[in-house]
């Protein structure tokens, strides 16, 4: 069996053509404004989705056209031969995952020699890659944490910038701005540095109060940036000190557009009672909680790779997301990227159902970083993974060839192919196999 990788999506031609062969990703596009123009000309056409399956168990066409879904009807009950048309039977047609928690300044530096460069090429490219990779797997929109500060100062938020611009039409990439101190003498430079991030393009505050001398301090310095700017905020916390989430709780509640935390891991390390009253105070202030299944990323110390109590969160009322964090670097070297493979854990480790699993690295995914909810029914965005299979469980089980699709255009492909040697056996058991079926003579 070949699963291939994500491919640069040059456009590909109507009813499915074009799925790759393992190749990787090309050199990823550098003029913004030529993306753009072809995300606008995509836009002004429409798109018909032939047999999809939907969770429900219907079978239906979806037509999408000004980047939203413009009808759903049963299948053959769309036709328009003028229309542009891909062919989804046999696939599962779901919401689009997001990644709420990218690190795209250090992604992909676990096999490098030597130290890692943060020159604003290299990080560009890394970012820019990463992306990529992660719209592959079918997250159409990434929230990427950038550190500023220390010897590199704005340059790799900068970087990410301009990776944000090079992708425009293909995934929508916002930046939250990581800083590492800000009290006391070391962290007036790092406030005012953050300040400067802001006005740069940062999109959300974050940070690490954990790592900072006074985490309070930390907390209100990034609270009132926010409210005055008006921006979210994402916070990095382990989530084990009980007393310093009752703060940010309090802190936090009349913030709007919101505060999140992640990953939380420490909250499993505490006794049921205090994880329980804490997910509480959480929840009445509207803080949100982005965990990690696939394990923690590099801007904390590792102390252990559990994942945040998702159920025990879920049920005191926190709205609760699952991220990617590492993407092969000092965090996790064989990070993937994938959301699907978030899900996966979740429900196979976390407790939840697969339809709750998926969820959170769709719709509360998406509800995490400010984006309008998508459904497969008319008048929701075009964000749509279309993956081979019939159910959710099945498609978290073997979630091999997927399409995606951003703003009512096919943005990328990945196809796998299984295949058996011709034995009695395999013929007689009818196994299951992946990829297009040749027609016969």
């Amino acid at each position: 069996m070949s699963d291939s990788q994500p491919q640069q999506p040059s456009p590909f031609p109507p009813g499915g053509r074009g799925e790759g062969g393992g190749q990787g990703p090309r050199r990823p596009p550098g003029n913004a404004d030529a993306n753009a123009a072809a995300a606008a000309a995509a836009e002004s056409t429409t798109l018909l989705l032939c047999g999809a399956r939907l969770t429900d168990g219907r079978t239906v066409d979806v037509r999408l056209g000004g980047g939203r879904i413009q009808a759903v009807g049963t299948a053959g009950s769309l036709p328009s031969p003028a229309l542009a048309r891909v062919d989804l039977g046999g696939y599962l047609l779901l919401p689009a995952p997001a990644e709420p928690h990218a690190h795209g300044d250090t992604a992909l530096t676990a096999d490098g020699e030597g130290p890692v460069s943060y020159g604003t090429d290299e990080v560009q490219r890394r970012a820019t890659e990463a992306a990529l990779l992660q719209l592959g797997h079918g997250a159409t929109a990434v929230r990427s944490h950038v550190r500023i500060g220390d010897v590199h100062g704005l340059g790799p938020l900068e970087a990410v910038l301009q990776a944000r611009r090079s992708l425009r039409g293909l995934t929508d990439l916002t930046t939250v701005a990581v800083p590492r101190l800000l009290t006391g003498a070391a962290g007036s430079d790092g406030l005012a540095m953050l300040r400067d991030a802001v006005k740069m393009g940062a999109s959300v505050i974050g940070g690490c109060p954990d790592l900072d001398p006074d985490p309070t301090g930390f907390l209100e310095a990034v609270l009132e940036l926010a409210a005055e700017h008006g921006c979210p905020v994402d916070l990095h916390t382990d989530g084990d000190d009980p007393g310093r989430l009752a703060r940010l709780a309090a802190m936090a509640g009349g913030l709007r557009p919101g505060v999140t935390i992640g990953p939380c891991g420490g909250l499993s390390r505490l006794p049921l009672d205090v994880a329980h009253r804490a997910a509480d105070q959480l929840a009445a202030a509207g803080v949100r909680v982005t965990c990690l299944p696939q394990g923690d990323c590099a801007a904390l110390e590792r102390r252990g790779l559990r994942t945040a109590p998702v159920r025990l969160l879920r049920a005191a009322g926190v709205r609760v997301a699952a991220g990617s964090g590492a993407l092969r670097d000092a965090g996790n070297p064989v990070g993937r990227g994938d959301p699907l493979e978030a899900a996966f854990l979740l429900a196979s480790q976390g407790g939840l159902r697969a339809p709750e699993a998926y969820a959170s690295v769709s719709g509360a995914a998406r509800e995490v970083m400010g984006l309008p909810e998508v459904r497969v029914e008319a008048g929701f965005p075009a964000e749509l993974l279309a993956v081979r299979g019939d159910r959710i469980a099945g498609v978290l089980s073997l979630a091999y060839s997927r399409i995606v699709i951003h703003r009512g255009r096919v943005v990328a492909r990945t196809s796998a192919v299984r295949e058996y040697c011709d034995s009695a056996v395999a013929v007689a058991l009818d196994l299951p196999r992946q990829g297009r079926v040749e027609p016969g003579p």
